[in-house]
């Protein structure tokens, strides 16, 4: 019997130390570790909360908006269309869990949790839909990237824009947007004239009002279905949340 017992404990010592040098002492704690506590949010109302993680603190959280429109937008339009301003669906069907993922160029957290959460849209069968949004808080250089990467999106090239962005991190020159413009196959002089177009402002403008009527102080940022995530967030918790919002169902609001 000692035998055996300590042939199982050299075994866990032996499996708990190739975890930790695969995915670092953080992650093999949150393998044994449920969900912390999640507390509801004031409002918007049927939406909750988890702590706050590592996150990107930014500068102005309003660079390049005017704050009274910000504010107007927030409680008079966001409120009335949330659903859809959030998840890009007024309802949201039956089996499939919502994301709403705000990040910044700059993040050095966003850089890592954006590839997970394109894997996990590509390979969940459809079950899994994810709304990006640019939330650009660290500077002039990070809102002349969201604006570049929503100006491709009016050429229908949005995707490929963020995900070249988030990898490489922009560079705000002309010469940069051409090539840029050129690797995507994209309208080069389109695409620096919209950057400045009432599309793209608009844009920006409801992920930031978004971004005051959940306070969210940084990036990444996620609305995991009603669950506020705010910072870095490991692959486990984020399972573990996608299988809490589908035992929940729809949010009664999106549905």
């Amino acid at each position: 019997m000692a035998t055996r017992r300590q042939f199982l404990t050299g075994a866990a010592i032996l499996g708990g130390g190739y975890a930790a040098l695969r995915y670092g002492v953080p992650a093999l704690t949150d393998l044994f570790r449920g969900l912390p506590a999640l507390e509801p949010l004031a409002a918007p109302e049927g939406f909750r909360t988890m702590p706050l993680g590592p996150v990107t603190r930014g500068l102005d959280p309003m660079i390049g908006l005017e704050p009274a429109t910000v504010t107007e937008l927030a409680p008079n339009v966001l409120r009335g269309r949330l659903c859809d301003a959030l998840f890009g669906i007024d309802a949201v069907p039956e089996g499939v869990v919502p994301i709403a993922s705000f990040s910044d160029y700059a993040c050095p957290f966003c850089r890592v949790l954006t590839p997970r959460l394109q894997a996990l849209e590509e390979t969940s069968g459809g079950t899994i839909r994810i709304k990006w949004h640019e939330l650009p808080l660290l500077g002039p250089a990070s809102a002349d990237g969201a604006r570049a990467a929503l100006a491709a999106g009016l050429q229908g090239r949005y995707a490929d824009a963020h995900a070249r962005l988030i990898r490489a991190g922009f560079q705000p020159s002309e010469a940069y947007l051409r090539v840029l413009a050129t690797d995507l196959d994209l309208d080069a002089d389109r695409l620096l004239r919209d950057m400045d177009s009432p599309q793209v402002t608009a844009a920006l403008t409801d992920s930031r009002a978004l971004a005051q009527l959940f306070g969210l102080v940084g990036t990444p940022a996620l609305l995991v279905g009603r669950t506020l995530v705010q910072g870095e967030v490991s692959a486990r918790t984020l399972d573990r949340l996608i299988a809490l919002e589908r035992r929940d169902g729809p949010i009664p609001s999106c549905s």
